[in-house]
């Protein structure tokens, strides 16, 4: 763990879940999810962009303040995540920090997650109330691509898992990436 950088320390990313498992598959592609978040963004349909898991170990590091939006080439801000937990994620297994209202703030997308942009970010983000909740098994958070959200670190010894679905309008377009956390 020591060796790791800030975002290796945050979380073990596995993506594409669907291509692993028929049940996986069946609810990534599902029409459930999918429903909720056209009606979310307000759309005629959507399209998955991606699915993946993200484990917290043990101990594992904070995740920094960031919006996902920016590290994605998509020309629409039509782009919704679940955030779906794996197992009962009670505060102490730290779900997410979401900063409602952030998504409308357009300062500090071009900075890569990292110690830098954490403290950066933190600053900016005291303007807003911050919203945490525990999340028993079967419940979902949905929040925009541009959303500001972080998580502290895991300090409970048992691993958090979570599996997040990301969908875009069904009409959006692909772009030329705009910074360099983009073209990860």
């Amino acid at each position: 763990m020591a060796e790791r950088s800030t975002y290796d320390k945050a979380l073990i990313q596995v993506i594409k879940l669907w291509r692993y498992s028929e049940t996986v598959k069946e609810f990534v592609l599902g029409k459930t999810l999918a429903r909720i978040a056209t009606e979310l963004m307000g759309v005629s349909g959507v399209r998955l962009y991606h699915d993946q898991a993200l484990f917290k170990e043990a101990s594992g590091g904070f995740t920094p303040w960031h919006d996902d939006q920016q590290y994605w080439p998509l020309a629409s801000r039509k782009i919704i995540t679940g955030w779906i937990p794996l197992k009962k994620t009670p505060l102490e297994m730290v779900p997410l920090s979401f900063a409602p209202g952030s998504q409308n703030n357009t300062d500090y997308r071009d900075l890569a997650i990292s110690d830098d942009s954490e403290m950066v970010i933190q600053k900016a983000m005291n303007e807003y109330s911050f919203e945490c909740s525990a999340y028993d098994i079967g419940e979902i958070s949905f929040h925009s691509g541009w959303m500001y959200h972080r998580a502290p670190g895991n300090e409970t010894g048992k691993t958090r898992g979570v599996m997040t679905v990301i969908y875009m309008g069904e009409n959006i377009r692909l772009k030329q990436p705009e910074n360099q956390s983009s073209v990860k």
